[in-house]
């Protein structure tokens, strides 16, 4: 190590600056002697937060400190090579700076462990600072334990989503506006946060919004020009719960155990489709099952057994590869939006993948229709055996799916007969629904409100012109029991009522009382 007047050299690297490693090392005064700022780093972050991404963004906010904190045994000093260098990314920053305290024998101060050996392997001296973080961080100061989510903006009071999907009311936390000097020292707790926690990450970094996973929270910072001010938003799961906690039907449970293969959970946004996909994740896991999800961002917290795969590090291509070769028992896909989102679930659970999809949607029959234009009508019920709608929290309605050759509900014709996808309610095994194409159009047909009101309709009909006949509706056939001797029943009623019957797009047929 180069001593420099009474003290060693250090180089800061980028993942010390960007987390606060190396300021909270010259607070605490782990680091005395001359300490180096390559020029190099303070372009690359320079430009990162112009193209709006939060490191740079954080990594300033850290040099401004870093400066101010240069007095006693501390020098702090900006560097640069003879040959001025401009590091593409970084990849490159980190090499530049490895190579730059080889040169000039400094200690490279530096939380990231990859670049701890690349630097060793040169011969550098290595200061590691990576550990993880003590204390809790502001944003996690907003959350109790019936807080769904906190919205915080600048010029707007901090606000907070508290009770349970389906049942919560947003309360105000504070009287006092943030000021976009607070959101962004938030944010950038939250951005070092990330780089030093084993249970966080970014997800998503792009110019104006990035996406975080810290532990339990999904946070998402957007900043101008995507939004109009500095915002953060903070989603915490308030409960974990088991498939148990559901009080599922046991004719559900034993499909879910025995059957079900390829599964929606659909509901409205923030009803809990995620919190009952994890649920479900976890119970097939504990049957010993291989599961694997597909998330964006990781947000489910899952047993260590199960490996969650994040589709904004990877192509969609990849994780069909990795899914395909690896064959899973089950794959959970959270938040089916985009036609490779869709395409991917199809291709994965023809090849005979299990899958669990979870899409937004407003009723139960929506989320089948999402599927309606993205593969042919005979396949469906081979991709989507079992559509769970969640409503605040709870399963309000189940769907199996099958196909038949049949005529459809209304049709009379013979001829008219064709492919039908049946959707049932899968507790009551009513059918609700008929899909089938008729002409170039796909029709999604309500059968049982209509078949309702016909039948109210038919019944009030025959029953006036029959007045002493008893009259029923079983099976699409309309029974009307005569009785033996009545002046009012005559051929002409009779053939009227068969002919109110066909308008109505029933079979009759005539039995005694």
């Amino acid at each position: 190590m180069t001593e420099y007047g009474g003290g060693e050299v250090y180089l800061l690297d980028l993942d010390s600056v960007v987390d606060g490693s190396a300021l909270r090392m010259i607070s605490s005064g782990g680091l005395r002697g001359r300490v180096l700022i390559h020029s190099a780093l303070v372009d690359y972050l320079y430009s990162e937060a112009k193209r709006g991404r939060s490191a740079g963004y954080a990594g300033l906010a850290e040099l401004s400190r870093l400066m101010d904190a240069g007095v006693g045994d501390v020098e702090i000093v900006v560097v640069e090579d003879d040959a001025r260098v401009q590091p593409r990314d970084e990849g490159e920053l980190k090499s530049v700076l490895r190579r730059y305290a080889l040169r000039v024998g400094a200690t490279l101060v530096t939380s990231d462990p990859v670049q701890a050996r690349a630097a060793r392997a040169l011969g550098v001296s290595v200061l590691f600072t990576g550990r993880s973080r003590t204390g809790r961080i502001r944003i996690e100061e907003f959350f109790d334990g019936r807080t769904m989510s906190v919205h915080l903006k600048e010029g707007v009071p901090p606000l907070a989503k508290v009770g349970k999907p389906g049942s919560w009311m947003f309360v105000s936390l504070s009287d006092k506006p943030l000021t976009r000097a607070e959101i962004e020292e938030i944010a950038r707790e939250i951005i070092e946060a990330s780089a030093l926690e084993e249970e966080g990450f970014i997800e998503i970094d792009r110019s104006g919004s990035t996406i975080v996973q810290l532990k339990d929270y999904r946070i998402v910072i957007t900043r101008p020009p995507l939004s109009d001010g500095w915002e953060v938003t903070a989603v915490k799961p308030v409960a974990k719960l088991r498939l148990e906690d559901y009080s599922l039907p046991e004719k559900l449970y034993n499909r879910l155990l025995e059957r079900a293969e390829g599964i929606l959970i659909a509901g409205a946004p923030g009803m809990g489709k995620t919190t009952f996909a994890q649920a479900l994740a976890t119970f097939y896991a504990e049957q010993g099952k291989v599961v694997k999800t597909i998330e964006s961002p990781r947000d489910m917290r899952l047993p260590p057994n199960v490996t969650q795969y994040s589709k904004n590090y990877a192509d969609l291509g990849e994780l069909h590869d990795i899914l395909l070769l690896s064959r899973p028992d089950y794959t959970v896909y959270d938040e089916l939006r985009s036609d490779e989102d869709f395409q991917l679930y199809v291709d994965l659970r023809l090849a005979g993948i299990g899958m669990i999809g979870v899409v937004h949607a407003t009723t139960p029959i929506d989320a089948v229709q999402r599927f309606l234009r993205r593969v042919e009508l005979g396949m469906i019920p081979s991709i989507i055996d079992t559509v769970i709608f969640i409503d605040s929290g709870e399963v309000s309605k189940v769907y199996e799916l099958s196909i038949t050759v049949k005529l459809p509900t209304g049709l009379r014709e013979a001829e008219l007969s064709r492919p039908v996808v049946e959707v049932r309610d899968f507790i009551t095994g009513e059918l609700e629904y008929e899909i089938y194409t008729f002409g170039e159009q796909t029709m999604v047909v309500p059968v049982r409100e209509r078949r309702g009101r016909g039948e109210a309709a038919i019944l009030g009909a025959i029953r006036k012109l029959l007045p002493d006949a008893e009259v029923e509706v079983r099976d699409e056939t309309l029974i009307v029991r005569l009785p033996p001797r009545s002046s009012r029943v005559t051929a002409r009623r009779l053939k009227r009522a068969k002919k109110l019957a066909e308008k109505h797009g029933y079979d009759i047929r005539f039995m005694p009382l």
